[in-house]
Formats: structure tokens, sequence, C-alpha cells
């Protein structure tokens, strides 16, 4: 299950967010399998149209959808990687997440004091990223010592130590470790390092109700910061997802379409959470239920199997498979198999987004 850290400055929003966050996406959908695992963690359901339809032709008696856990971290302030604050706290429930919901405040209110006092959200994300970037570089200048010393009769450990030292000019320029090309080896050779600001990032500016639709000045401005190191920015008002749990489907519409937007900012900020990570999901579908399943790009039909059970991936014989939107056409899964639509695939077969399968195996 994907792991994201919900980050940002005090009182920008993050609790607010992270309680709109696990409370809609319970009141959204009631019969998903839904749990708050700790007061600061909750898990949600990966918002997928498909798998109501998959399960109205299968006449499932249950649906599954994929899964996201979010983590409300502790709020950071200046000096965090010199421990000040919670800052030790943050910095280490950080590196236990694949991804970084950065909330970035961008609205006004006289109530909520901001601790800089003044809305500045390129001001604030520049906090956040020296601190971490700082974390980073004391982490990798105690391995490059170690590394150093290795590395005059280790051909590995010279190899390593070139690696570490790509970042140290980047993080030194006040940039951020998503900024380092690596190759696959590269990339291998620094994973266990968990370096806090190489792990991929989506800002969420938390806006007033009046912005939602068509976001500020404030939002632009994160925009074109995102944009330097190609992250994905998603326009979201806590307030706003706060006061929909307390109402009925048609009033959430009714509201919804007063502000002049579809939907709130949650089912995209859960789906871009989702999708941060380049994860791709797969279907199985009977009367029992209909379930999606989270593989990583690139997996094969063993892998994708062992998701559901190790055995499954041990006794792999075969993958019987039909894509969605063929399946979705025909109408049911007889019918896409008389129009030859459901392939036999075999051990090398890579397996597709909104692939439909059935997997026969040795026990």
């Amino acid at each position: 299950m994907l792991r994201a850290g919900i980050v940002g400055l005090p009182n920008v929003g993050k609790s607010t967010l992270f309680n709109a966050v696990v409370a809609n996406a319970k009141a959204q959908a009631a019969n998903f399998p839904f749990c708050t695992i700790e007061p600061n963690v909750g898990v949600v359901a990966v918002p997928d149209g498909r798998l109501q339809v998959l399960a109205e032709l299968s006449s499932s008696a249950d649906i599954t959808p994929a899964r996201v856990e979010f983590v409300d971290i502790a709020g950071l302030v200046q000096g965090a990687s010199q421990g000040e604050g919670l800052g030790n706290q943050f910095l280490a429930n950080i590196r236990e997440v694949d991804a970084i919901v950065h909330v970035v405040r961008c609205f006004e209110d006289d109530d909520i004091i901001h601790v800089s006092g003044s809305i500045d959200p390129a001001r604030d994300i520049e906090v956040i990223n020296l601190e971490l970037a700082l974390a980073d570089l004391a982490q990798l200048e105690r391995r490059i010592e170690r590394v150093r010393k290795l590395a005059r009769a280790d051909k590995e450990a010279q190899a390593e130590l070139a690696v570490l030292e790509k970042f140290l000019p980047v993080l030194n320029d006040g940039k951020t470790a998503r900024q380092v090309e690596l190759d696959p080896e590269e990339e291998a050779m620094i994973k266990s390092l968990g370096l806090l600001t190489r792990k991929p990032v989506i800002y969420a500016t938390n806006v007033s109700e009046d912005d939602l639709a068509t976001g500020n000045a404030w939002v632009e401005q994160v925009k074109a910061l995102a944009a330097a190191e190609n992250a994905e920015v998603v326009v979201i008002s806590a307030q706003v997802e706060a006061e929909l749990v307390e109402l009925s489907d048609a009033e959430r519409q009714d509201f919804l379409e007063s502000l002049g937007v579809d939907q709130g900012g949650l089912k995209t900020l859960i789906r871009a959470t989702y999708d941060l990570l380049g994860l791709r999901t797969y279907f199985t579908t009977g009367p029992k239920e209909t379930r999606a399943w989270t593989i990583k790009a690139g997996m094969v039909a063993p892998q994708a199997a062992g998701v559901i059970h190790t055995d499954f991936e041990r006794g792999f014989i075969r993958a019987e498979t039909v894509a969605y939107d063929a399946l979705v056409t025909a109408g049911s899964m007889t019918t896409a198999k008389e129009k030859g639509q459901v392939r036999s695939e075999g051990k090398d077969y890579v397996v597709q987004e909104g692939d439909v399968m059935l997997f026969r195996f040795n026990v």
C-alpha cells in the first residue's frame, strides 16, 4: 500500500485536510474497507469508477478498491533539521513514507495565525525544502565519509561514492535531490538512504471556498515552483471538504455546483497520490467480489498474481486476461470470450493498466 505523508508548516490546514480525507472517503464509499489505524493515520479508498461498472457486469456482492494510507505528520518549523520543535519526529516520519503531500497555505484568514506573519507560499515551500535538504546533506556527508574510506580498495564503494557526490552541489545550491538524474543501478545504490527531498511530491494548495473553482495568484506561484521540479499541483479547500462530510449526496452536489466545481479536490488528491509513483491497477471480478489490485509498472503476470497470494506466483500457470474497455463493450466475460478478446498470457506478460485477470495456478 502506498503511504503518503501530509506535511507543511503549522496552521496551513494539514490536520483539517487529513480529517477531511479520511472522513470523506468513509462517507462517500461506505461499502469500501476503511479504517483509522491511529489518530494520525488513515487508510482511504482510491476513487475508480471502473469498479462499479465491473461489479454490475459480474453482479458482485462486494467491491474492494485500491487503497492509500495517509499520515498526518507533525508541523515543521524552521530549524527542524537541527531538532527544533518536533523536527526529529517530523523527519523520521517522512523517511517512512513513499510520497509527500505538501500542503501550502493559499488563503487569508485573520483568525488563523500564520507562523511567519503573512501568506507567502514561495517562502513557506522554501522553508520546508531547506530543512529537508539540510537533513539530506547531513546524512549524505556521513555516508560519504564512511564510503570514502572503503573506496580506497573497493570498486563498488568507488561507484557508490561517485553517485553520492552527485547530490552535494545540487543540495548546496538550494535544490532538491529529486532534480538529480540517476539510472536504475545508481538509484538502487542510494535507495536505503531514504533521502527526504528525493521522495516524489504533490503540492496541495489549500484555498478558501471562493477560490476553489479558479485558484488565485498564490496557487499560480506554487504551480510555477512545482513546474521547476516536475511536481504536480492539486487545488483543494480543506474547509470545503470538511463541510462536505456532513452533507447528503444531493446536498453535496448542490454545494459544489454553487462553488462552480463538479467535485472537490479530495478525489483528485487521492487519485494523484496513487498515480504519483507510477502504480498500476488490475482487476479481478466475479459474483463474490470485484477488486482493484495495486502493482508497480512493468510487473509481469506472476508478480501481479503474487500480490493476491504468494502461492499464486509460485504456482503460476497462465493468466486469462481481457482489457477493461473490451470487457465493458462486450457486456460480459462470456461474450468477450466468444469474440476472442480474452487472452491466455504467460509468465512474460507485462500487466497493463485496467487488465481484468483470472489466474490459473498449481497449489
